[in-house]
């Protein structure tokens, strides 16, 4: 935050990359420091030659939710920034009791607010993404016979699981039917992966039975992390991405739909 607020020569992009795209969202510490920095931007409490108040309310509306609500519910009352606070409420979802903050402004007329209870109801939030693709291309990476969660997602790595990029590398790290890891029992088909993507298509995992097992979110992470998109402002962690199986546990199946992918 110092840092921001008086850049070194030269180091002004990387200050404001890091503050844009490598602070995890939502109520992680870091997310604190920066939703907080963010708002005193935005109310002319701290100064950056970086942030203008405008650019901060910006910024503040890509945090998904949290910490970053609270200022932007603020700023519906500022006729500068209302209109930019209005459209980063108008797509988040994960509001809570502060719905009801921004329905009590929208009762008592502001027009911001009107404007954001309005859009939530069209559900602009979900109405508004791209649509799919009528043609999807896309390199197969095999997995023969049975996919558990423990092989995508090693119990005995349990302990990198919070670091996506990390523990990704112990992914398949057992080798079986055309599957040859990096070092068997440490790191898994990283060079296998990396030569299927210089094709230049998306991967789509493919297997005979897929995600069977315990229920456990780091078995989708890790799939994506190598099958999936990045997330705008979101570090080390992927969304989307293709899998296809003779058979795909329910859970599995609906934690891959949640993240995105088909």
């Amino acid at each position: 935050v110092e840092l921001l607020k008086n850049p070194p020569a030269g180091e002004e992009e990387f200050l404001l990359d890091l503050l844009t795209n490598r602070v995890p969202p939502g109520v992680d510490e870091a997310a604190y420091v920066k939703a907080g920095f963010l708002a005193a931007i935005a109310k002319g409490e701290a100064k950056s030659p970086l942030l203008t108040p405008e650019k901060a309310i910006e910024l503040l509306g890509t945090m998904q939710g949290g910490y970053n609500i609270h200022p932007l519910i603020d700023a519906l009352d500022d006729a500068k920034l209302a209109p930019i606070a209005a459209k980063a409420l108008s797509h988040t979802l994960l509001m809570f009791d502060n719905f009801y903050d921004v329905e009590e402004k929208a009762k008592a007329g502001n027009e911001y607010a009107k404007q954001v209870m309005q859009s939530w109801a069209d559900a602009e939030w979900f109405l508004n993404r791209p649509a799919l693709a009528e043609k999807l291309t896309v390199t197969v990476f095999k997995v023969t016979g049975e996919t558990n969660t423990d092989d995508l997602s090693p119990a005995p790595d349990a302990w990198s699981r919070p670091d996506i990029p990390l523990h990704a590398l112990a992914m398949l790290k057992n080798a079986r039917e055309g599957i040859e890891p990096d070092q068997p029992g440490v790191v898994g088909p990283i060079k296998q992966i990396e030569a299927l993507q210089q094709k230049g298509f998306p991967l789509a995992y493919v297997g005979d039975v897929v995600g069977t097992g315990s229920s456990r979110k780091s078995a989708t992470n890790s799939v994506l992390w190598f099958m999936g998109d990045d997330i705008p402002h979101v570090p080390n962690k992927r969304g989307g991405g293709l899998c296809l199986g003779g058979k795909i546990a329910p859970i599995f199946f609906n934690t891959m739909e949640d993240a995105g992918a088909l």
